[in-house]
């Protein structure tokens, strides 16, 4: 008596299903394998009568079942663990402490229940009403097996008249606005598939997945991920975490506007089209049914279409240049825009993958969050004063040498070397560091390499050498030898033959450098190498998830004539040696490297690469070609080269 029919061929079919796919993977991998791996779900999705459907892909579709019907499975279980609980092991009590709440629902001993069986038939908004009043009621332990069940039983009657209903609408955006409870309501409202059923497009994208490394969730579960990291914003006791973030939080008008922008990000995936643009009129067509005015509505469809940008700009743009802050700002268009953005690009960021989030891409955000919040206040239509910008960063930097008793001539020599677009690119304290290091180690052919973990940008290698045609290719290489990640690196020639290249590095799983002592390792081997003038060949093994990913090598230029520089896009499948191989290619040109930009996104890495010539020009088209050709055979050496047109 605890499975009702309808419940019990439910898990049937579902067990049915599962054990298909079980045998499918034992007969696939001719041995007892239980692991959905990424190795197989391509050939199932085929053995199982799926095909790809224009940007629905065979295997998502068949994993989309998949996903559905462990979600179904868990859904059921609850239900039943609760029902056991309530029946066998709290069987002999016969006490029950029952409080009455409304006509609807009661509570007993500690539970939230119906107060009769045709409750939701009689009064259908009481099925978004149950999760108020348990957001509204923290004591409340949970949700009665019955009652659970008459939920399950009665999803039916949310349809477009429940949905129409002012008292449904008003319940939901109550919920929203809630001290506290709105996520654990809202998993429940998904776990019970209420939330799905009240929001068509969401429940069109529960068990939705990418088949890419970068995506490890599906779009529900990444979207209730990221409200959780956006409630975690609003929390004291959380405000440890990520200090700006719940400093801004306290100051937003209305933290609904930024629930409702996580909720519809992502819900027009699997659609086809710009789910940012279709996902923003979803939005704005929920929040004006739902009583929002027409401003407020109008945020959180911006939010929606542009919940990329602050993102894409921060690691693919070049933040040092006032221009690039500029056109941001002229985007976002005010400080309010700004906040709600900045905290939904950060959770969105921390619930897409776990090892997504870094101190630099954290570092990165938040400089170009400071950058365009100080424009903003300055007003779009007062440009930064550059040459103002250096003489301050140079006093600032003086002032933390001289208080370690840096020798005043010594750094006037050293900077009398170094172009105004040094102190553009660098920080007051990178200035300092770099400085400090150079004049106390009186630097002779021998490289200097030091390495340092800072809270605002993570951990920072420094490396000051004599120009060399191939320094970049080798320190890419030694570095990756060491199982490091390159996240961003900033090469500066200076006038008297040495370079100041700077880079941010992680270990391999994306976490920071901070022991000193394989700091120290880091240091030695690379000074090492740089001395030595040479390297092995790559040792490091390409990881198994990569070989079942084909990303075609694609090179693309753009001029940036503002800055006198080409701005080269590299996008190919991630591997170990890849920059260390278009460092080759840009030592084999003549090409000279500005900036750098590095971002691995799963199985793809998208690199951006600021260069010029040899004479700090923009290359030429014929220039151009050279690379490109270069690129190919050091990245791709079996595509064959093409004839220049």
């Amino acid at each position: 008596g605890f499975l009702t029919e309808s419940e019990h061929s439910l898990l049937h079919e579902a067990q049915e299903f599962l054990w298909r796919i079980r045998f499918a993977l034992h007969l696939l991998t001719g041995r007892c394998e239980d692991r959905l791996l990424f190795d197989h779900q391509r050939t199932l999705a085929t053995q199982f009568g799926y095909r790809d459907e224009g940007p629905r892909l065979a295997v998502e579709q068949f994993m989309m079942r998949y996903y559905r019907t462990a979600m179904a499975i868990g859904r059921l279980n609850e239900m039943l663990l609760q029902h056991f609980q309530e029946s066998l092991l709290y069987a002999a009590s016969h006490d029950a402490e029952i409080r009455t709440i409304n006509k609807r629902f009661h509570i007993r001993n500690d539970v939230i229940e119906a107060t009769r069986p045709d409750v939701f038939r009689r009064y259908p908004f009481a099925l978004l009403e149950i999760f108020l009043l348990l957001a509204q009621q923290p004591e409340i332990k949970g949700v009665r097996a019955s009652t659970i069940r008459l939920i399950r039983d009665h999803r039916y009657l949310i349809d477009e008249a429940f949905r129409d209903d002012l008292r449904c609408r008003m319940l939901f955006m109550e919920l929203l606005r809630q001290p506290q409870g709105i996520m654990h309501e809202l998993r429940r409202m998904h776990r019970y598939g209420v939330l799905g059923a009240y929001i068509p497009s969401f429940g069109a994208v529960e068990g939705q997945m990418q088949y890419d490394l970068f995506h490890v969730y599906t779009v529900d579960e990444h979207t209730l991920f990221l409200l959780r990291n956006l409630r975690r914003f609003s929390l004291p006791e959380c405000a440890h975490e990520l200090p700006l973030c719940s400093e801004i939080f306290q100051r937003l008008p209305k933290p609904e506007i930024l629930y409702l922008a996580g909720l519809f990000h992502d819900i027009a995936k699997g659609r086809g089209g710009d789910h940012s643009t279709l996902g923003a009129e979803d939005a704005l067509s929920f929040c004006l049914h739902h009583g929002m005015s027409a401003y407020d509505a109008r945020i959180v469809a911006w939010l929606v279409r542009h919940h990329l940008v602050l993102s894409r700009s921060a690691q693919r743009e070049d933040i040092q240049d006032p221009e690039v802050i500029a056109r941001f700002a002229s985007v976002v268009g005010d400080n309010t825009h700004l906040d709600y953005l900045y905290l939904l690009t950060v959770a969105d960021i921390r619930a897409t993958n776990p090892t997504l989030w870094n101190s630099w891409k954290g570092a990165l955000l938040s400089a170009l969050y400071l950058a365009t919040a100080a424009m903003l206040r300055r007003g779009l239509g007062t440009p930064v004063d550059q040459s103002e910008c250096i003489r301050t960063t140079q006093t600032e930097a003086r002032a933390l040498l001289q208080a370690l008793s840096v020798d005043d001539h010594a750094i006037t020599t050293l900077w009398s070397a170094l172009d105004e677009d040094y102190f553009v690119r660098h920080e007051a304290d990178e200035i300092a560091w770099h400085t400090e290091a150079i004049v106390a180690t009186r630097v002779n052919d021998r490289p200097l390499v030091r390495i340092r973990h800072s809270a605002q940008r993570g951990t920072e290698l420094f490396v000051y050498a004599r120009d060399q045609k191939n320094l970049f290719a080798l320190t890419t290489a030694a570095l990756d030898q060491m199982a490091l990640s390159i996240v961003a690196a900033r090469i500066v020639s200076a006038q008297n033959g040495y370079t100041l290249d700077t880079f941010h590095i992680l270990e391999e799983s994306g976490a920071s450098i901070t022991q000193a002592q394989r700091m120290h390792e880091i240091a030695t081997c690379l000074e090492h190498t740089l001395t030595q003038g040479e390297i092995g060949p790559a040792t490091r093994r390409l990881r198994r998830h990569i070989k079942h990913f084909k990303v075609p090598t694609q090179i693309t230029f753009t001029d940036d004539p503002r800055n006198q520089r080409t701005v080269l896009e590299v996008i190919s499948a991630d591997r170990p040696g890849l920059l260390s191989a278009i460092g080759s290619a840009l030592m084999e040109t003549g090409t000279q490297l500005q900036n750098a930009k590095i971002a691995t996104l799963g199985e793809r890495a998208e690199d951006i690469f600021f260069i010029t010539d040899n004479h700090s020009q923009p290359l030429s088209p014929e220039h151009q070609w050279q690379l490109q050709q270069a690129l190919l055979h050091h990245i791709d050496p079996a595509t064959p080269a093409k004839a220049h047109a």
